[in-house]
């Protein structure tokens, strides 16, 4: 049994002031026990436009926010996944959302970057995002081994592509990690029944850390970070506002789901990856 942890932000455009107070939210997470600690998409910055994070990109191992990652891991001896920061592309205009995992001294030990990118104009309530003007996609799947069970990665608008998930599966995912910032609007109508889903699905565990507030940018993110067990129950949640959500997770509660439930052994369509 290991006890894990979502953080929950609602992060400006000063990366000095987001990274205190996600130094004090982890330190609240380790307080707890948490061995894994989860951070929001965009924990660093969520800047007053979306040009802001195309002039913080950080290079591979080179910058403050990595700087801190790996501080903050090796400090309390906790596998930390670092929501997503700005990197490099190879379209000096663009960045990567990237999702960085760190061991528990402090090595960076995963990297994926976002894949689905969310460009959509959401009428009822007047707002517009395209991710695709300032980001450049991803096109790798990450799962990888931890103390915790074998870990799939993915952030925010991933979720609603549950082939992503199907592959991770096929790559032996046990727990899903999901830094994300999900709007409000959207978030209201399916944040909840969507992490749910993924892991009813996959019969695995949902770490789902989310920013939940008002932005300076004007934006307003749903909150409700949750972690969810294989059987598809929240395990624990926040609704608003800057906090840490913490749950055990046992990786023997998961087989024995998977034991009595073979859905996945029943599939007769196979997930296959054409990459």
């Amino acid at each position: 049994m290991s006890v894990v942890a979502c953080v929950q932000m609602a992060s400006g455009p000063n990366i000095g002031a987001n990274l205190l107070e996600a130094e004090r939210l982890i330190e609240e997470a380790v307080s707890q026990q948490a061995r894994l600690v989860v951070l929001p998409e965009n924990f660093a910055l969520m800047g007053k436009t979306e040009n802001d994070k195309v002039q913080a990109r950080e290079k591979e191992n080179n910058g403050p926010i990595q700087t801190f990652l790996a501080e903050q891991a090796a400090r309390h001896g906790i596998w930390l996944v670092g929501g997503t920061i700005p990197m490099v592309a190879s379209d000096e205009n663009k960045v990567r959302a990237t999702c960085l995992v760190y061991d528990d001294a402090g090595k960076q030990v995963a990297r994926y970057d976002k894949i689905h990118l969310f460009d959509v104009e959401l009428v009822d309530s007047d707002e517009q995002y395209t991710e695709s003007e300032t980001i450049e996609p991803g096109d790798k799947v990450v799962v990888i081994d931890s103390p915790f069970g074998r870990m799939g990665v993915a952030v925010c608008y991933d979720l609603r592509f549950p082939e992503l998930f199907r592959q991770q599966l096929e790559d032996g995912m046990e727990i899903l990690v999901l830094p994300s910032a999900f709007t409000a609007f959207t978030g209201r109508a399916h944040w909840e029944v969507l992490v749910r889903a993924r892991a009813i699905e996959n019969l695995c565990y949902v770490i789902a850390p989310d920013q939940g507030g008002y932005h300076l940018s004007g934006r307003e993110t749903y909150g409700h970070s949750m972690i969810v067990d294989p059987w598809g129950t929240v395990l624990n949640s926040l609704a608003r506002g800057p906090g840490v959500v913490c749950a055990d997770i046992e990786l023997g509660r998961l087989n024995s789901a998977r034991r009595n439930f073979p859905s996945i052994e029943h599939r007769r369509l196979q997930c296959l990856n054409n990459a």
